[in-house]
C-alpha cells in the first residue's frame, strides 16, 4: 500500500490518500482545501472507495462535503461524534475566527472500536482512542505496518485536550493501550505534523517518558 500526505487548512493538518495496486483508496480526514485534495486524487488516478474520520474536529472534516459529492463515496466516523459533524461548537470551529462554521452532512457508517474494516482491497482495525476527543479513533493497517493515529499521538508530542470532551488522562490511557501495544516498527500517520514510529515516540516522546497506568 502506498500512500501521501496533504497539509492543508490554516491549522495545517493532515489529509492522507491511501491506495493500493488497483489504485483503489481511502481519503482520511480531509478537513480543507477540497479543491486540492479532488486534483490530487485525479493526478494520481486513484479511485476512491471511502472517507475515513480520526475524529469530527473543524479541521479534519472542513472539506468533507466537497470531497464526497465529487467521488460519491461512503463515510465512516465514530459513534461518539456523529453530531458533530453539524454542529459548529462541538466540533470547534464556532472558536476560531480565522474559519467558517464548519457544517457538513451526516456520516454514512458508525465506527466502533475494536472492529476489523473491510472496505475494496483494504483491511484495517478501528483503534478506539479517545482524549483528544471522545470519538477519536486511529486506523492500524497491519499488514502495511503503519497507523493513521489523528490527534492523539504526534512526533514528540500529543493531542491538545483543553476542547470539548477533552480528557488528558484518557488520551494517556489510549495511548498506551492502543498505540504503544504496535509493534515499535510502526509507522505513525499523525493529523499534525511529521510522520514518526511507534518506537521513535516510545523513546523521546516526553508526553510519554515515565508514564504509567
Amino acid at each position: 500500500m502506498e500512500w501521501k500526505q496533504l497539509t492543508v487548512g490554516p491549522v495545517q493538518a493532515n489529509c492522507y490518500l491511501l491506495w493500493n495496486g488497483k489504485r483503489e483508496a481511502l481519503i482520511i480526514d480531509p478537513g480543507s482545501e477540497g479543491d486540492r485534495i479532488n486534483q490530487e486524487i485525479e493526478t494520481l488516478g486513484l479511485k476512491p472507495s471511502a472517507i475515513l474520520l480520526t475524529h469530527a474536529h473543524f479541521d479534519h472534516i472542513g472539506a468533507l462535503d466537497e470531497v464526497r459529492s465529487k467521488w460519491h463515496v461512503p463515510v465512516y466516523l465514530h459513534q461518539e461524534e456523529l453530531e458533530w459533524l453539524g454542529n459548529p461548537d462541538l466540533n470547534g470551529s464556532s472558536f476560531f475566527p480565522m474559519v467558517q462554521s464548519v457544517v457538513m452532512n451526516e456520516a454514512d457508517h458508525v465506527l466502533k472500536g475494536g472492529q476489523n474494516l473491510e472496505i475494496d482491497g483494504f483491511s484495517c482495525k478501528v483503534l478506539y482512542t479517545p482524549g483528544h476527543s471522545p470519538g477519536s479513533v486511529s486506523f492500524y493497517f497491519k499488514e502495511s505496518e503503519l497507523v493513521v493515529s489523528g490527534d492523539a499521538l504526534f512526533m514528540g508530542s500529543i493531542g491538545r485536550t483543553d476542547l470539548p470532551g477533552g480528557d488528558h488522562k484518557r488520551l494517556l490511557k489510549s495511548i498506551h493501550n492502543q498505540l504503544l501495544s504496535l509493534d515499535e516498527e510502526t509507522q505513525v500517520l499523525s493529523g499534525h505534523g511529521p510522520s514518526t514510529t511507534i518506537g521513535e515516540e516510545m523513546n523521546s516522546n516526553p508526553f510519554l517518558n515515565g508514564f504509567s497506568l
